[in-house]
């Protein structure tokens, strides 16, 4: 990846990557290089989807800022400015293409909240999609019912 992110983009790294470093301390960095920095919540023998904390990385039309928590935990994004939500791609992504002190400020701020909701434990994303795929399966089975199905939402009668 080194040398593929737009060089215009260095000060919207870097200042992104300021985001995230203090929790490098704290957790576990899995990439650091000039196009890209991770955080992840394990260390790299128990690592699995569930586990990753953030990341951003410089491309060639802008910098991404990825932020698992939210991914997992949707209600953090309540109290997003509608500037900051326009600035999303996807459930967890962010991109910019400058500097924007108000909007990169708000997203440090989220980021702490991120943390703080998963306290860096590798066993909260986890348990957090287990609750999201229970409540899912019992939407859907409640769903079936509603509408006569039985097993795979498809009605018993032939």
């Amino acid at each position: 990846m080194a040398g593929e992110g737009n060089p215009a983009f260095a000060p919207v790294f870097e200042r992104l990557r300021g985001i995230l470093e203090p929790y490098g301390h704290r957790m576990h960095v899995t990439a650091d290089g000039p196009d890209g920095y991770g955080v992840d919540m394990a260390p790299e023998s128990d690592r699995n989807p569930t586990t990753w904390f953030a990341g951003v990385r410089r491309g060639k039309a802008y910098v991404s800022y990825y932020l698992m928590p939210i991914y997992v935990e949707p209600s953090l994004l309540e109290d997003v400015s509608p500037k900051l939500k326009r600035r999303m791609q996807g459930k967890s992504c962010f991109n910019f293409r400058s500097v924007d002190d108000a909007l990169i400020d708000e997203l440090d701020a989220l980021t702490r909240r991120g943390f703080e909701l998963t306290k860096g434990d590798p066993a909260w994303g986890v348990v957090k999609r287990e609750e999201h795929a229970m409540a899912y399966r019992k939407a859907m089975s409640a769903r079936r019912q509603r509408v006569g199905g039985g097993a795979g939402g498809r009605s018993q009668e032939r």
